[in-house]
């Protein structure tokens, strides 16, 4: 399986942004998908999860302020993210394939390459 994330840039505190992670080469409807992110000097975190019936589950960090949702016809899953904070500044990844803890980056198989999201203050 091969994961493809777009969608970051550089945008101001307050603002929103659309991810996207194209999927191909599996049967995408079948892998619950999740995003992490890594901040400048730190690990990677846990941001959200979305299962393969459709049920989501976020980090504290960002409950209520990101959406992860998923088209499987197109084989995309999308994280919304709105009044961005500078500490959101982050390489965003997506992954795929939840075999192990949902909120580590140890429980899943199959990994995109990241999209950098830089929130200025």
């Amino acid at each position: 399986v091969q994961l493809q994330a777009s969608g970051g840039g550089l945008v101001q505190a307050g603002g929103s942004l659309r991810l996207s992670c194209a999927a191909s080469g599996g049967t995408f409807s079948r892998y619950a998908m999740a995003w992490f992110r890594r901040a400048p000097g730190k690990d990677r975190d846990f941001v959200a999860r979305i299962g393969n019936s459709g049920s989501t589950r976020y980090a504290d960090s960002v409950k209520g302020r990101f959406t992860t949702s998923r088209d499987n016809a197109k084989n995309t899953v999308f994280l919304e993210i709105h009044s961005l904070r500078p500490e959101d500044t982050a390489v965003y990844y997506c992954a795929a394939d939840n075999r192990g803890p949902a909120d580590r980056p140890s429980g899943y198989t199959y990994w995109g390459q990241g999209t950098l999201v830089t929130v200025s203050s």
